[in-house]
C-alpha cells in the first residue's frame, strides 16, 4: 500500500506541479494583457475625440497607474523609443499590443515576482501530497498490525500447544478469518486436552488394578515361603521375584506413558513464570484480585521437558483463580544446598478444608465444581520430570513445586568440593 501511495505520488505530483509552475505564469500574463487592453481603449478614445492624431503623440506617464511598481512601459515606433519605469534583467515576463503605424506597447514585470507565488504553490502542494502520503502510510500501518500481531498471536499459541500448554485460552481478535482459524485450533486443542486426560485415566486405572492384585499375588506368596516344604519355599520365592519384577516394570511402563516427545532440556524458571504471569494478569484483574511475581535472586535452570512446568503451574494459577481468594503470590527460589529450585503459589483465601486435604490430588476428586482433574495431572507431570508439587500449608493455601536443577549447573555455595547432585527429587 505504500509503495503504491508513493508511486501515485510520483505520478500525480510531478504534473501537478509543472502544471501549478505554468498557471502562476499563465496568470502573471493574463494580467499584463489586461494591463495592456486598457492602455490601447485608452488610445483609441483619445484618437476618437481628437486629442492625439496618432500613436507618436502617447504620452506614457498617463498610464502610470497601469504599470506595475516594478514593472516597464515601452512603446516602439519608427520615430523612437519611449520607456517608463527601470530597465529589467532579461530573465522577465512581456506581453505587447500593437497601436497602428509600426508602434507597439510593451509592458514587462521581472519573472523573479512571480516566482515567490509559484515557489508557495509548489510548497502547498508538496505538502498536501506529503500529508496524503504520510496518512496513507499511517492506514497501511494500522491496517497492516491489525492483520500481523493477531497472526503472530495465533503462530505463538499454535507453537505452545506443540510444546504441550493446553491450558491457556484461545482468545477472538475481532477478524472472521482469523476467529475461525482461532476456533478450530480451539477445538483441536481441547480435544488433545480431552484425549490426554481420558488416556491418564485409563493408565492410571489400569496401573491401580494391577498394583493391587500383584500386591494380594504378593501377599499370598508370602504366606507360601512359611510352608514348612523346602520346594513349595523355593517356588513361592521364585513367584515373588517374578512379581516383584513385574510391579517394577509397570512402574516403568506408566512413567514412559507420561513422557512427552522430545529430549529434557534447559528451562529457564524465571521466563516461564512471567510468561505464566502475563497470561493470567488480565483473568486476575477481571476478577478484581492481583498476580504478584516475587524471584530473590536468579535461578539456575532446570532440567525438563517443554511444556510440562509450564501446564503444572497453569493448573495451580488456574485453581487459585477459581477456588483462592486475595492476592496471588509466585515466589521462585533456588535451594542450592539441595541443588533444587522451589517454586510456591500462595493466595490469601480460606485455604484447603482439613476434610478434603489429604484427596485433593487424587483423580477425580473435586472439592467444588471442577472436574477434578488439574491438581492430579499437574503432580503427574512434576512428578514425571523427577520432581515433587505438595500442598505446603493448608491455611493459607500454599502449593510448591520443587523441580532439580540441571545437571552441571554450577551452585552458588560451591566451594570446589564434591557436591551432591540429584536425578530427581525424594518423594515422602
Amino acid at each position: 500500500m505504500i509503495v503504491s501511495l508513493l508511486a501515485m505520488a510520483v505520478l500525480l505530483g510531478v504534473p501537478l506541479t509543472i502544471v501549478t509552475w505554468s498557471w502562476i505564469s499563465t496568470t502573471a500574463h493574463e494580467d499584463l494583457s489586461n494591463r495592456l487592453k486598457t492602455m490601447y481603449e485608452d488610445v483609441l478614445a483619445e484618437e476618437a475625440a481628437g486629442a492625439i492624431t496618432g500613436p507618436e503623440e502617447v504620452h506614457l506617464d498617463d498610464f502610470r497607474l497601469l504599470v506595475p511598481r516594478t514593472g516597464t512601459l515601452t512603446l516602439h515606433g519608427p520615430t523612437g523609443t519611449q520607456e517608463l519605469g527601470e530597465p529589467l534583467p532579461a530573465d522577465r515576463l512581456s506581453e505587447s499590443v500593437t497601436l497602428g503605424s509600426g508602434y507597439t506597447l510593451t509592458l514587462s514585470i521581472p519573472a523573479s515576482d512571480v516566482r515567490p507565488s509559484q515557489w508557495l504553490a509548489v510548497t502547498v502542494l508538496v505538502v498536501v501530497i506529503a500529508a496524503s502520503v504520510g496518512g496513507g502510510a499511517l492506514v497501511a500501518t494500522v491496517t497492516a498490525r491489525r492483520l500481523t500481531e493477531p497472526l503472530t498471536r495465533v503462530a505463538g499459541r499454535a507453537a505452545a500447544m506443540a510444546r504441550g500448554d493446553l491450558s491457556t485460552a484461545w482468545p477472538r481478535y475481532g477478524i472472521d478469518e482469523l476467529d475461525r482459524v482461532s476456533e478450530a485450533l480451539a477445538e483441536a486443542n481441547a480435544e488433545i486436552t480431552r484425549r490426554l486426560e481420558r488416556e491418564g485415566q485409563i493408565i492410571g486405572d489400569v496401573s491401580h488394578q494391577l498394583r493391587s492384585r500383584l500386591t494380594a499375588i504378593g501377599l499370598r506368596l508370602d504366606e507360601l515361603t512359611l510352608h514348612p516344604d523346602p520346594d513349595v519355599v523355593t517356588e513361592a520365592q521364585a513367584g515373588v521375584a517374578q512379581v516383584e519384577r513385574l510391579a517394577s516394570e509397570l512402574d516403568e511402563l506408566v512413567s514412559a506413558s507420561r513422557a512427552e516427545s522430545g529430549v529434557r532440556t534447559e528451562i529457564d524458571v524465571v521466563a516461564v513464570v512471567t510468561a505464566l504471569a502475563d497470561d493470567y494478569e488480565a483473568q486476575f484483574e477481571a476478577a478484581g484480585r492481583v498476580l504478584v511475581t516475587r524471584i530473590e535472586e536468579q535461578p539456575r535452570p532446570v532440567s525438563g521437558r517443554p511444556g510440562r512446568l509450564r501446564e503444572a503451574l497453569s493448573a495451580l494459577l488456574d485453581n487459585a483463580l477459581r477456588h483462592g481468594g486475595g492476592m496471588v503470590t509466585v515466589r521462585v527460589d533456588d535451594l542450592g544446598s539441595a541443588d533444587v529450585v522451589r517454586i510456591t503459589v500462595s493466595d490469601a483465601g480460606r485455604g484447603v478444608a482439613d476434610a478434603i486435604a489429604p484427596d485433593i490430588f487424587r483423580r477425580g476428586f473435586s472439592g467444588g465444581t471442577s472436574t477434578g482433574v488439574g491438581l492430579s495431572l499437574a503432580r503427574a507431570l512434576v512428578e514425571a520430570d523427577g520432581g515433587r508439587l505438595d500442598l505446603a500449608s493448608r491455611r493459607p493455601a500454599v502449593f510448591s513445586v520443587v523441580v532439580p536443577v540441571r545437571a552441571g549447573a554450577p551452585s552458588d555455595d560451591e566451594a570446589g568440593g564434591d557436591a551432591v547432585r540429584r536425578d530427581r527429587v525424594p518423594h515422602r
